[in-house]
């Protein structure tokens, strides 16, 4: 008898950076892909017409990343995905929260697939990230097939 498994896993960089573009901090953050992401990937498998990720948010809820949770506890700001790439099993998704979006004192994140509401792939939490007005953040999140 054959067995074999299939595993999602994730990992993000959360870059902070000043107005004039300099690094004020940098995190490395393990993820959980939730329920509804590994639904969102299974059902791109059959061609099911649910949307792709699309969108990252962040937001200042640090209940742990949890399975079964569906959104962020506390958003306070989500952009359009930068870019998208695919490289064999590796999903990475890098987003850009510009001067005055997603202000304030963040200590969670997600991939979703909608400009609001939507299905989210993927939560993290992490200690908290003071992003005042000026500032941006970068966020470069992997997700590996294994």
């Amino acid at each position: 008898m054959f067995t074999e498994s299939v595993s999602l896993k994730g990992n993000l960089e959360v870059i902070l950076l000043d107005q004039n573009g300099n690094q004020k901090d940098y995190r490395k953050i393990e993820n959980v892909v939730v329920a509804v992401g590994k639904q969102i990937i299974a059902a791109r498998l059959v061609g099911n017409t649910i949307a792709i990720p699309s969108h990252m948010a962040v937001g200042t809820d640090s209940t742990a990343a949890a399975t079964g949770q569906t959104a962020l506890g506390g958003e306070l700001g989500r952009v359009v995905l930068d870019s998208t790439v695919r490289a064999a099993n590796i999903l990475t998704y890098v987003a850009t929260f510009p001067a005055g979006t997603g202000t304030g004192a963040l200590t969670e994140a997600a991939i979703l697939n909608a400009s609001s509401t939507g299905n989210m792939l993927c939560r993290t939490t992490f200690s908290t990230v003071n992003k005042a007005i000026g500032d941006s953040i970068v966020i470069t999140w992997n997700v590996t097939v294994a």
